[in-house]
This record gives C-alpha cells, sequence and structure tokens, in this order.
C-alpha cells in the first residue's frame, strides 16, 4: 500500500498526522502538488511536483494509484477515479469514500455546482475542526491496523 496525498488543498494538521503515520507503519507516502512542498526527511516520505494547470494534481494521482493504495483528498470526481481503480479514500475529514457511497457524492457535487454556476451561493464547508482532526486520525489508524494485520 502506498498513501498519495492530494497535497494542494489539504490541511497542514492532517499532513503532519500522515507523516507521523508514514513513519510509524513504514509506509510510502508522497505529497502531489503544483508548488514545491517541504516535507520532513524521511525514507517513507516524499513530495512530487507537477506542472501548474487545472487538476494536472488530480491526473497525477489517477495515474499512478493503484488497487490497495490509500488517497487523501476532498476532491470528488479524484475519489471516484481511484477508488474505480481499487484505491481507498478517506477525505481530510476522515470520511472514508468507496464505491458504496461516491455516486452520491458525485451526484451532490454536481447539484451544488449547478446551483453555483446558476448565481445560487451555496456557502463553502464548514470550518476544519479539531473533531475533524480526531477522526481523520482514528479512520488513518484504523486503515493501517487492517493493513498490518494482513
Amino acid at each position: 500500500m502506498k498513501i498519495w496525498i492530494d497535497a494542494d488543498a489539504c490541511p497542514a494538521v492532517i499532513k503532519d498526522i500522515l507523516y507521523r503515520a508514514a513513519n510509524r507503519a513504514q509506509v510510502p507516502l508522497t505529497l502531489v502538488a503544483n508548488r514545491m512542498l517541504r516535507v520532513p526527511p524521511s525514507p517513507w516520505i516524499r513530495a512530487l511536483q507537477v506542472p501548474s494547470g487545472f487538476d494536472v494534481a488530480d491526473q497525477r494521482i489517477a495515474l499512478e494509484a493503484e488497487e490497495g493504495d490509500l488517497v487523501i483528498t476532498a476532491d470528488v470526481p479524484l475519489a471516484a477515479l481511484v477508488i474505480a481503480k481499487g484505491a481507498r479514500v478517506l477525505d481530510p475529514r476522515g470520511e472514508l469514500l468507496d464505491a458504496g457511497n461516491i455516486q452520491e457524492r458525485l451526484t451532490m457535487r454536481n447539484f451544488m455546482d449547478g446551483l453555483r454556476g446558476s448565481g445560487v451561493e451555496t456557502g463553502g464547508p464548514a470550518a476544519f475542526s479539531a473533531a475533524d482532526r480526531k477522526t481523520f486520525a482514528n479512520r488513518l489508524d484504523g486503515l493501517l491496523a487492517r493493513r498490518a494485520r494482513r
């Protein structure tokens, strides 16, 4: 298993949790972004800078992710692409996305995008909270523990 992070929009606190987890579990972790990222020195952690452009980082993750990998992203279309390849997806708030719920998330995302496109003010997501951080850390620990038992 490898962990891929859609790093452009991933909160710093989530990246820190992932750095510690990658080192503890000795799992390769790759942050993909269109800007240079600083990562802690570790044989398990690397940053991959892709060219600027719309969805370039997402396209790279979709290309690289394989069955059994874990992708950290809040991007629903990217999640759908990697789930179709057999990867697991965990959003930064700790929600596990899979074949059972991704279609509903895509439908809602497209509906909200349509509303925004017609001029309706839909607001944004709630502020990232300590509860979100805890939920993410707990879900990540569970996924890594299951991996270790195999």
